[in-house]
């Protein structure tokens, strides 16, 4: 495992330079779940959850989220994203809805954390969305299913 890099001589927190890194193109694909009944399910595909179109929204929110990671996560660098798109799958069992977000850059550090970001506000506007008629949904899990580009290389979960 790597050493980690968010930490100054004494030992506090702090966020890595890479000022010295060179520009490379980058991607990351992150899946998120949220579970939820078979008639709530019904309700967002038939589009009659009373706040409107589910799964248009978060894509936007999802697509927002991705774009501010920096201003939610500490260390995060601000990033020029060059692309983010999600994506949303209704699954029989267990019943729900999974979000694959994928976002770009080229950039001096990696677009992970917006992938995953993007998954998690998606799946939590979905939420909100639909608490009116379940609160017990379920979210989860939220991981990174890829990566690409920059000095770690690849990744793909197995």
């Amino acid at each position: 495992m790597a050493e980690l890099t968010h930490f100054n001589e004494e030992r506090r927190a702090r966020m890595v330079d890479v000022t010295d890194k060179p520009p490379t193109v980058r991607e990351a694909t992150a899946e998120g779940f949220i579970a939820m009944a078979p008639e709530t399910r019904a309700l967002i595909e038939n589009g009659a959850i009373q706040k409107g179109d589910v799964l248009a929204v978060a894509q936007v929110a999802g697509i927002l989220a991705a774009k501010r990671t920096h201003e939610l996560i500490p260390m995060c660098h601000p990033i020029g994203l060059t692309g983010v798109d999600l994506s949303f799958a209704y699954q029989e069992e267990p019943c729900g809805v999974r979000i694959t977000a994928t976002t770009r850059c080229k950039g001096e550090t990696g677009v992970e954390m917006e992938a995953l970001t993007a998954c998690s506000v998606a799946a939590l506007t979905i939420y909100d969305m639909c608490k009116a008629v379940q609160r017990d949904m379920v979210i989860g899990p939220i991981q990174l299913l890829s990566k690409s580009g920059g000095k770690s290389g690849e990744y793909h979960r197995a």
